[in-house]
């Protein structure tokens, strides 16, 4: 691996158009004996291959020529694995301490046991009452099967609910599958960013930062919906990226190749190929329609997505030579994209729901049954279903309670206003506080404070890249964070937290990964170059990891003295 494939390539101006034919001055130079370089090939323009993967590390530990390759090779999924086994042992570490109900847990692993029981959400006594007995040995579930109005769609609950189903409804076994789902999502970030960047050193480097992130680590570790929302939009995220290489595949397999071997761009092929079955694209919507079904903040990467594997099709086509590439879109991938995303997407909404269709207790489930009207014609469930999300949506957008640790989005690349899930002072010899005067034990749901404030970096070299060099790969990265963060710039008078933004942590890892690469220094740089780009970006990755080791009893609940607490509290708004 070399650094090229994160900074700068031919390749990397795939959607630039096709190369215009040799001119008259060209023509002139050539009597002068100029040798014009070879037109590219333009199917390595639709897909960049995956470069040799280098043995010289491996060489100088020792291993021959062949052991040597075979394990370099091994590295595309032996480097992320274990990167995942990291994140994993972290995750998995204590995670049934503290034994209490944390923040929002005390609503979603209940209503979690509630669907997994009766197939909907239940009534529960008030959470003074209801908390204590499910903790309690033996052990109390005060839950009725009279349907209760909850906030979020269904699959989020599910998820956690699997986890009970193995474990049982106490702190272990309704944050198992956070867990589970935080570990899987380092493996998919670095198997995804290895695909973005063509290099598995960087794709490696962004999962191992999401695994020593914060707010990715704390929200792993808890029974929320917004890791699960986050895992289900990297799976989509990936699943477009590979539906991107494989559409243009099909698209370079269909050029006509000249007598050199080599395949240039072809009007007919641009304007008329088709791409073929597209299931990474279905698969995208399955995805999608999960993270909605979770919480709708969803639906705002949904709309996002959608536009962006659309223009990655125009791009396709225009590199493939197609006149008019937004035409050929319209008519050859537009309906289909649609159908794919947008309506798997609303398909699989409705599947997450089908515990409440099948009941008869749910909250409203038999709301329009006998009522007449314009929409009559709708069955009777969808349009019960409709009247409960329409009263959902009005709660959602109508919550202006205040709240001590909401904040405005404005503040979160900055970590202007961590979380507080959890906060105990036990006093000398009580619960691990071995100093002798008092102890705090947090968990404070905050993101690597060196890790995000060099995202924010990185975004404007992203920004930079995307905007002046035409580079896909930042406008990808970008998209992704715009679609989990700027949508709730809409809703800056309701009561939000900073932990929604778990949602675009794997790409503000992406990003300052793709920034790591440009600072290993461009292609052709010289040994000076490559040596000063190499120290400053190990710095920069040392730095965040220890900066992840300095919080990290503030991420568990670890009982240290107050004076060591306040040295982590850098910003005052942290308290």
């Amino acid at each position: 691996m070399t650094s090229s494939h994160a900074t700068r390539s031919p390749d990397l101006d795939d959607d630039a158009g096709p190369a215009a034919p040799p001119g008259a001055w060209q023509e002139r130079l050539r009597r002068f004996g100029h040798s014009a370089r070879p037109p590219a090939d333009v199917r390595r323009r639709l897909v960049p291959p995956f470069p040799e993967p280098g043995t010289r590390v491996w060489r100088w530990l020792g291993l021959g020529p062949g052991p040597a390759y075979r394990l370099a090779r091994a590295m595309g999924w032996l480097g992320p694995v274990l990167v995942a086994v990291l994140a994993g042992a972290l995750r998995f570490w204590h995670l049934g301490q503290p034994r209490k109900l944390v923040f929002d847990e005390t609503y979603y692993a209940k209503d979690a046991w509630s669907m997994l029981h009766l197939g909907y959400e239940g009534t529960w006594p008030d959470r003074k009452i209801a908390d204590p007995q499910v903790l309690a040995h033996p052990q109390v579930i005060p839950l009725s099967d009279t349907g209760a109005f909850v906030a979020h769609p269904p699959a989020g609950k599910w998820v956690i609910a699997l986890g009970e189903w193995m474990f049982g409804l106490d702190p272990y076994g309704w944050r198992f599958m956070t867990a589970v789902l935080g570990t899987l999502s380092v493996l998919m970030l670095c198997r995804t960013g290895r695909r973005l960047f063509r290099s598995t050193l960087l794709g490696c480097l962004a999962g191992a930062l999401m695994a020593v992130d914060g707010l990715h680590f704390v929200m792993s570790r808890s029974a929320l919906l917004d890791l699960v929302v986050m895992f289900f939009v990297l799976a989509a995220f990936g699943c477009l990226l590979v539906d991107r290489d494989r559409a243009r595949a099909r698209l370079a397999a269909a050029l006509p190749v000249g007598a050199d071997g080599r395949a240039g761009p072809d009007r007919d092929t641009g304007d008329r190929a088709g791409t073929g079955p597209r299931p990474w694209r279905i698969a995208a919507g399955v995805f999608l329609g999960l993270a909605a079904s979770s919480k709708w903040n969803g639906l705002y990467v949904l709309v996002f997505f959608m536009v962006l594997t659309v223009l990655w099709d125009v791009g396709a086509r225009r590199v493939a030579g197609a006149g008019r590439p937004w035409r050929a879109v319209l008519r050859r991938d537009l309906g289909r994209a649609v159908l794919s995303v947008a309506a798997v997407a609303v398909l699989t909404y409705l599947l997450t729901w089908t515990g409440w269709f099948l009941s008869d207790d749910g909250y409203g489930r038999h709301w329009a049954d006998g009522r007449g009207g314009t929409w009559s014609w709708i069955p009777a469930p969808l349009r019960s279903l409709w009247h409960y999300e329409t009263g959902v949506y009005r709660f959602n957008v109508g919550l202006h309670i205040p709240h001590r640790y909401q904040s405005n989005p404005w503040s979160w690349l900055v970590l202007g206003r961590p979380v507080a899930f959890d906060y105990a002072a036990p006093q000398p010899g009580q619960d691990g506080c071995h100093s002798g005067a008092a102890c705090s034990q947090e968990i404070l749901a905050l993101g690597t404070p060196l890790l995000w404030w060099a995202a924010c970096c990185a975004l404007v070299y992203l920004l930079y890249r995307w905007a002046l060099r035409r580079d896909w790969r930042a406008g990808a990265v970008l998209c992704a964070v715009a679609a989990g963060y700027l949508p709730w710039f809409l809703y800056q008078d309701r009561t939000i937290f900073s932990f929604y933004a778990v949602v675009i942590v794997p790409y503000l890892c992406l990003a300052v990964a793709m920034l790591v690469g440009a600072m290993l220094g461009p292609p052709g740089a010289d040994a000076r170059r490559r040596a000063v780009g190499t120290v400053a970006a190990g710095v920069l990755v040392l730095l965040i990891a220890w900066n992840f080791v300095y919080f990290f009893p503030i991420y568990t609940g670890q009982a240290i003295p107050y004076a060591s607490w306040t040295g982590r509290m850098w910003l005052d708004s942290w308290v």
